[in-house]
C-alpha cells in the first residue's frame, strides 16, 4: 500500500480530487444556497422547470447526462463553440469540465433537503419578522434562514462532496480521463480494475473511504446535538 501511495501516478489524481471537492465545496455554497432558497418559493414553470434540470443527475445515467454535457459543450457545441471563442475557455478534456460535472453531480444531493427545510413555516415566520425588522433580503436569508437550516446544509454538503468526489460518469465524459490531466482518485480505481490492477484498486479505494469518514466525523463534530 505505502509503495502505491509513493508512486508519482498516485500523486496527481489525490491532488486534483483535492482540488475538485474544495472547489465543489465553495461551488454548492455558492450557488447551491440562493438556488435552494429560490426553489423553496410559489411554485411556477420557471421554478419547476429548475428544479427538474437540477434534480436530473440524481434520476438520468451519469454516462448518458456526460455525454449530452459534452455535445453542449464540446469546442463545437452550442455553449462550447461561443465559451472558448469569446472568453478562452474550454471546458471539455480539463480539470475545469472534471470540476463542472462532479459539481452538477452533487448539487441535487444539497439543493433537494435544503429547499425542504427552506419551506418549513417556522423558518418562514423567522425570516418574515426579521424583514419587518428592517433586515433586507440578503440580510435576513444570511443571518437568519440559514443558521436555522445550518444542519441540513451540513448534511446536504457531506453527501453533495461524497457525490463529487466519487463521480465517474459524467467525469469521464467531460474530462476524457486524461492520465496527468483529468484522472481523479475515482478514475484511477476504474483504470486499475481495467489494467488488471486489483491490488492497487483496493489501496485508492480505502483511501477514499478513509477520506470520507474523516469528513464524516468532522462533519458529525461541528453539527449540533439533537439536529
Amino acid at each position: 500500500m505505502w509503495s502505491c501511495l509513493a508512486e508519482e501516478v498516485f500523486s496527481f489524481p489525490a491532488y486534483l480530487t483535492l482540488k475538485v471537492c474544495l472547489a465543489c465545496l465553495g461551488l454548492h455554497i455558492l450557488v447551491g444556497l440562493p438556488l435552494a432558497w429560490f426553489l423553496s418559493g410559489p411554485k411556477n414553470p420557471a421554478r419547476r422547470l429548475l428544479a427538474f434540470l437540477v434534480t436530473l443527475p440524481l434520476v438520468f445515467p451519469p454516462v448518458a447526462l456526460g455525454f449530452i454535457l459534452l455535445m453542449l459543450l464540446g469546442r463545437n457545441g452550442p455553449l462550447g463553440a461561443p465559451l472558448e471563442s469569446w472568453f478562452g475557455v474550454r471546458l471539455v478534456f480539463s480539470q475545469l469540465g472534471v470540476i463542472l460535472a462532479a459539481f452538477i453531480a452533487g448539487l441535487p444531493l444539497l439543493i433537494r433537503p435544503l429547499e425542504a427545510s427552506f419551506r418549513r413555516e417556522e423558518i418562514k415566520r423567522l425570516n418574515q419578522a426579521a424583514r419587518t425588522l428592517g433586515c433586507g433580503p440578503a440580510k435576513a436569508f444570511l443571518l437568519v434562514t440559514v443558521p436555522q437550516a445550518a444542519p441540513v446544509l451540513a448534511s446536504g454538503l457531506l453527501l453533495a462532496l461524497a457525490r463529487a468526489s466519487g463521480e465517474v460518469g459524467i467525469t469521464m465524459m467531460l474530462g476524457g480521463n486524461i492520465i496527468g490531466r483529468s484522472n481523479t482518485l475515482s478514475l484511477e480505481i476504474f483504470n486499475s480494475v481495467s489494467h488488471g490492477e486489483f491490488d492497487r484498486a483496493m489501496y485508492l479505494c480505502a483511501i477514499l473511504a478513509v477520506a470520507g469518514l474523516i469528513f464524516y466525523l468532522i462533519l458529525e463534530k461541528v453539527t449540533p446535538p439533537g439536529s
